[in-house]
């Protein structure tokens, strides 16, 4: 399978791509320093990414941004950087990016537990990993030519633990072998328009 990993650098990214990467072929896709350059918070930019990459069999996403802070300081424009980048931006990577696919194609957006189980400081990348959860739901229903579109949304990884365990205190960090099988389900299963979570 040809496969586009929109950040496939980061701390998820590549682990996914390690292990996609010994029977497809892929092609890692980020700001810089990637086979192809792409800013998903602009759809321009994504279309240029896929007519430079051509036909696909599965897109993965792991990237976009959301603004972690207090509620009370938190602004329009602030709210707007998740909106504009981790949730249009796969809204637009579905858009735009079916066209590229192949028949039986599929696309895998990411998300995070704070959909169902938000910390502090985290209302915008709550708010945008719910919203990111009811798109997939809803273009599943509508989406044509036999292409399927799921989500993984992972607990705080291992990988990232030390980093982050002061904001997600109690919880278990999820080991990346888990994380990893659930991008693999969404691509190489039949599952359609799932949330696929891995949080405990």
């Amino acid at each position: 399978m040809k496969i586009v990993i929109i950040g496939g650098h980061g701390t998820i990214g590549k682990t996914v791509v390690s292990h996609l990467k010994k029977d497809n072929e892929i092609v890692i896709a980020s700001r810089s320093n990637a086979d192809v350059t792409v800013d998903i918070a602009n759809s321009k930019s994504i279309k240029s990414m896929f007519d430079k990459i051509g036909k696909l069999d599965a897109i993965i996403c792991i990237a976009g941004e959301a603004k972690w802070d207090d509620f009370n300081n938190l602004t329009e424009e602030d709210y707007y950087i998740g909106l504009k980048s981790k949730l249009m931006g796969q809204v637009n990577l579905v858009r735009i990016g079916k066209d590229y696919l192949n028949q039986n194609g599929s696309i895998t957006l990411s998300t995070g537990i704070l959909a169902d189980d938000p910390v502090v400081q985290t209302t915008s990348a709550a708010m945008v990993n719910g919203a990111i959860h009811s798109f997939v739901k809803a273009v599943a229903l509508e989406i044509e030519n036999g292409i399927r579109v799921n989500v993984v949304s992972s607990g705080m990884v291992e990988d990232a633990y030390e980093k982050y365990k002061d904001a997600f205190p109690g919880h278990n960090p999820i080991p990346m072998n888990k994380v990893i099988n659930g991008y693999v389900r969404s691509v190489k299963g039949k599952g359609n328009g799932e949330i696929i979570r891995i949080y405990d």
